[in-house]
Parts: structure tokens; C-alpha cells; sequence
């Protein structure tokens, strides 16, 4: 399957009159995570990566989404190599047009993933970097990126937070998306976080779930705390969820 798409449309924090009677949720205050603030991870933050190295040029199977499906792919080849000795290979798209231009856009692109925490890249093997104005996506032990839409993520400040959206379809999604515990915790909450995991409730629901929790345990002098509230007040059976998990969180605090 294609990688997921994340929520376009701008974020609106609502406030708790959203909830019902004994914390039930009518709305989502959201119309999509990805967005409730900028600087829940900025680019002066740690990072976890540790080396890139230049691993020559071959064909690789990548999803494109201007064609929306795979491609066999000629494409200067990266390995990002994380602390945990975890190594993914970054596969940037030959149109770029020469291996310093293609590190450059590595190199940067695998700073800002070292900057999610640890246990979103569990299961990230690859990376896939292309032009295009085009959606990031997620899954298929993939993150995929497109510079052309990165351009408006970092102009809107948010390219990280897209990133940590994407990366949580990746690594989390596999395990606990359809978990019978996961979907007792979502019954339980009574509704959802944002418009985009109400819409999708399968596909997006922990995606969009994961930001604002990390926003309220990771980041919580970040964020407004009448944003706080309405995280907690909105999806507490979530939150439980994903505090047991017990999550490698580095170089988050």
C-alpha cells in the first residue's frame, strides 16, 4: 500500500467546551496534529544521528507519489547510522542531478529524522527523498519525502512535527493500530483528537494521536496550557496507552 498522507489544512485549537458530560468528546479540536504548534521539535534540538556515509548509486524500488505508485529508481544511496547503531539507507532520487546535492538533501533530511524519538524508527529501514510538491508519507518501513512540500513544511515550521506524524505510521502503526487494546483505549476516550483521525479512524487515528502526546509529556513547556488540557481532557485512555508503552523517547527528554 502507499505510505499514508498526512492532514494539509491547517491546525485549530479549540477549547474544552468541545467536551461533553463526564469528559465525552463531541468534536475533535483539531482538524489535524501535525500542526497544533511548531516548536514541539525545533531544528536546534539533539539529534541521534551519528554518521552518514556515501554507499554509491544503484536502482532502488521507491514509491513516487507524483506517478502514486512504486518506480524502479536510480538513486544515489546513504547510510544514516543512528545512535543504537541503528542504520537506514537514504535513497535520494538520481534527478537531482549529482551526489553532493543528493548528500546535501540526506544529510539534512537524516538529522531531522535523528531528532524523532527513538522508538519511531523501530522499524524505519529506508528512506525515500524525491522532488516533487507532494505529501511526506509513512509506512512500508519507509519514510517518504518529497522537497518540493518540505519547502512549505519548513516555511510553516512544522517539518519535523510531519516527520514524527509519518515516522509513528511507520513504527507504530503495525503493532497497535488495530490492538485490542489500542481500540478499547479509543471506545474509552469517547471520540477523537483531531477531524483527519475521526475521518480515518484506522488508518490515522494513532498517527494523529502521537503528537499531542508527545507534546504533553515531551514538551509540555512548549505548548499553551490550555492546549494541555484539552490533550488530556480529549484522549486520557490514549495517553495511558502510550505511557505504557514505555517508549524509547532519546534524545526527547
Amino acid at each position: 500500500m502507499p505510505p499514508a498522507t498526512p492532514w494539509v489544512g491547517a491546525a485549530l485549537c479549540l477549547s474544552l467546551a468541545c467536551a461533553g458530560p463526564e469528559g465525552s468528546v463531541q468534536e475533535p479540536p483539531f482538524q489535524g496534529t501535525a500542526f497544533i504548534d511548531p516548536d514541539l521539535i525545533v531544528a536546534s534540538d539533539p539529534s541521534a544521528l551519528l554518521s552518514l556515509d556515501h554507499a554509491g548509486r544503484g536502482v532502488r524500488t521507491m514509491f513516487d507519489r507524483r506517478m502514486d505508485k512504486f518506480v524502479p529508481t536510480d538513486a544515489y544511496l546513504f547510510h544514516a547510522t543512528f545512535e543504537g547503531e541503528a542504520v537506514v539507507e537514504v535513497q535520494v532520487n538520481a534527478e537531482f542531478g549529482d551526489a553532493v546535492l543528493a548528500e546535501r538533501h540526506a544529510a539534512f533530511y537524516a538529522r531531522a529524522i535523528g531528532q524523532l524519538p527513538a522508538g519511531l524508527r523501530t522499524r524505519v529501514e529506508t528512506v525515500w527523498i524525491h522532488r516533487g510538491d507532494m505529501p511526506f508519507g509513512g509506512g512500508n518501513d519507509n519514510i517518504l519525502i518529497h522537497t518540493g512540500k518540505a519547502a512549505e513544511y519548513l516555511r510553516d515550521g512544522v517539518l519535523e512535527e510531519i516527520l514524527m506524524h509519518e515516522a509513528a505510521h511507520t513504527s507504530l502503526d503495525p503493532v497497535h493500530a488495530a490492538a485490542d487494546a489500542w481500540l478499547a483505549a479509543q471506545a474509552g476516550d469517547g471520540g477523537f483528537i483531531s477531524d483527519y483521525a475521526r475521518e480515518h479512524p484506522h488508518r490515522e487515528d494513532v498517527a494523529e494521536s502521537f503528537g499531542p502526546f508527545f507534546a504533553l509529556r515531551h514538551r509540555p513547556e512548549r505548548i499553551l496550557r490550555g492546549m494541555a488540557e484539552t490533550i488530556q481532557a480529549t484522549m486520557p485512555n490514549r495517553i495511558d496507552y502510550f505511557d505504557r508503552l514505555d517508549l524509547d523517547m532519546h534524545p526527547a527528554r
